[in-house]
């Protein structure tokens, strides 16, 4: 698909879940470490959702984790979500990853985010789910804006 597409490796971010590495652990990894050489991003995406979180940390060298809307969701009450969001963001960046933070919906969970240290931030502050043949012209949209604003 890279070939036929001509899009750079690097440029393409697979999202996978923990539950791939329950059926068949060693092929998930081989396959993963074949795209990785690739030159493809691999994302953890749910992260702390599943079991045991920590130990395919170690077992793949992921590019990114992605913290689970609901962790993001109960930020504001100062809930253990905040805890939970802060260490993975430190273990990420002790990893040499970067975080994306799921389910933002509002301007205070993404301030709260970035004090936190995470890198990115996804949800319907920023948009809605989107078909693919829509984005075009949603990108189109927004380059016109930031060129207002400048």
């Amino acid at each position: 698909m890279l070939t036929q597409t001509g899009l750079a490796p690097h440029r393409l971010e697979l999202e996978i879940t923990e539950r791939v590495f329950i059926d068949d652990s060693e092929k998930t990894l081989s396959t993963l470490h074949r795209l990785k050489q690739l030159g493809i991003r691999i994302a953890m995406d749910d992260f702390g959702t599943g079991y045991s979180s920590l130990s395919y940390l170690r077992s793949f060298p992921y590019d990114k984790i992605k913290v689970d809307r609901a962790f993001v969701s109960d930020l504001a009450a100062g809930t253990e979500h905040i805890i939970i969001v802060q260490a993975v963001v430190s273990i990420a960046r002790a990893l040499g990853m970067t975080t994306t933070a799921e389910g933002v919906e509002t301007e205070a969970q993404r301030e709260f985010l970035a004090a936190l240290g995470c890198d990115e931030a996804q949800g319907y502050l920023f948009s809605a789910p989107v078909p693919a043949e829509k984005l075009g012209d949603i990108m189109t949209a927004w380059e016109a804006e930031s060129t207002l604003a400048a």
